[in-house]
């Protein structure tokens, strides 16, 4: 299995696809593939996951007066975005802990690879971190919604409700057309020897629209709009 681009096709985005499987979630997948990919996302984070932007607008508010907080990041992968976020806390005067957890141990393996102080990585999934009775300010992920079928995303919303004292924020890919015209003319920049573009490419095809996402949210969240092609889902405790 490698993380070849098919032969380009017309594809239908005016519907959510929900039954694709992407690469990386193939438990066969290639290992040395997978960690590519897992490094990879650092970069392809950095340039369209708008999370600096989220960090600013929705992080921030939420964080106590005292500027210290403990903050999850579910569904880590690689880490990127916990990491991300302690750099960010620093340069903007704040002191935060973050705790990285993905059920995954391939991905907790490839977190886990680089140490940065502020950040803790546990392979966990969210009803484990509910189970031993866990409470963080803020939390976050990024990238996960679209991977979850009805069930596991329900019980991912309501796991992050018990979790969060706070804001619970999960960002993710908003389908359209520019978003998918956009990543399959740019990631051939950034993919050779990953997953990122096939993976991409169908996250974009399994992702939500912002109606889409508020229709499938539990009262007391909301979905919103952001940049570029981002849709959040958003809740304060």
């Amino acid at each position: 299995m490698t993380g070849r681009e098919p032969a380009p096709r017309v594809v239908d985005l005016t519907v959510r696809d929900a039954e694709l499987q992407e690469l990386m979630d193939d438990p066969t997948c290639d290992p040395r593939t997978l960690d590519r990919t897992f490094r990879r996302f650092a970069v392809v984070n950095a340039l369209v996951s708008g999370w600096r932007a989220a960090w600013r607008t929705h992080v921030v508010p939420a964080l106590p007066p005292s500027g210290r907080a403990r903050v999850l990041d579910l569904g880590c992968g690689g880490g990127d975005l916990a990491r991300s976020l302690v750099r960010w806390a620093g340069s903007d005067g704040f002191s935060i802990e973050v705790v990285g957890v993905d059920p995954d141990d391939r991905a907790i393996t490839a977190a886990t690879r680089t140490a940065t102080r502020g950040v803790s990585f546990r392979q966990a999934s969210s009803g484990d971190l509910v189970a031993a009775g866990e409470r963080f300010d803020v939390v976050v992920s990024n990238h996960v919604l679209h991977h979850l079928d009805d069930t596991a995303r329900s019980a991912f919303l309501a796991d992050s409700e018990q979790l969060a004292t706070g804001r619970s924020l999960h960002s993710d890919i908003r389908r359209s057309r520019q978003a998918y015209r956009a990543y399959a003319l740019a990631s051939p920049l950034v993919s050779a020897g990953t997953f990122v573009r096939v993976d991409g490419l169908r996250s974009i095809r399994r992702s939500f629209t912002v109606p889409e996402l508020q229709a499938v949210l539990p009262a007391g969240w909301r979905a919103e709009r952001a940049a570029p092609h981002r849709v959040l889902a958003v809740r304060d405790a």
